[in-house]
């Protein structure tokens, strides 16, 4: 079994979702939002840093899979939020932690079926698909369906190097 936390960055509301894999099955441990109050960005940045180093701790991931920062419009906008993943995933590497990145589409494409689904369809799989008794809060939802995109994957690649006889080697 391994336990994975996934994680959607943001510079105002951080998603984190944790899921053990255990062969094609995933199961819920818990998820949540953390909520950024701070005005400046260095005060943001710790926040998410330290709370990001709490979840670990507290639930002991072994790998952490995060959304891959995308330059849509606005440059302000991708630099902040490629700042808050940064912070995320120095939490997460310096507690030891291996780091996957997916892209949004990668991760429609697992949870839902199509890579350009809406984020209400992403909710709704990732309830379905974890068997919640609600569906979560948009930012957790996403977290979640980092989570499972990477169960998956992981899974997919542990069987192509069994067939194909490789071993050891880094997932990405």
């Amino acid at each position: 079994m391994t336990r994975i936390l996934g994680i959607d960055p943001g510079s105002r509301i951080t998603g984190y979702g944790i899921i053990d894999i255990k062969g094609n099955h995933a199961i819920h441990i818990t998820h949540g939002c953390i909520h950024i109050d701070a005005e400046e960005l260095p005060d943001k940045l710790l926040t998410i840093f330290g709370r990001i180093s709490d979840v670990v701790t507290q639930y002991h991931p072994e790998e952490m899979a995060i959304e891959r920062v995308f330059m849509h419009r606005n440059a302000d906008s991708a630099l902040k939020l490629g700042q808050a993943r940064g912070a995320a995933i120095t939490a997460c590497a310096t507690q030891g932690l291996k780091i996957f990145e997916y892209t949004a589409n990668q991760v429609k494409q697992a949870t839902v079926g199509k890579g350009h689904a809406a984020k209400e369809q992403v909710q709704h799989m990732v309830k379905v698909l974890l068997c919640l008794e609600q569906i979560p809060q948009q930012d957790a939802a996403d977290a979640l369906g980092v989570a499972l995109c990477h169960g998956h994957s992981r899974q997919g690649l542990m069987r192509m190097r069994e067939v194909s006889g490789i071993s050891g080697g880094r997932l990405r």
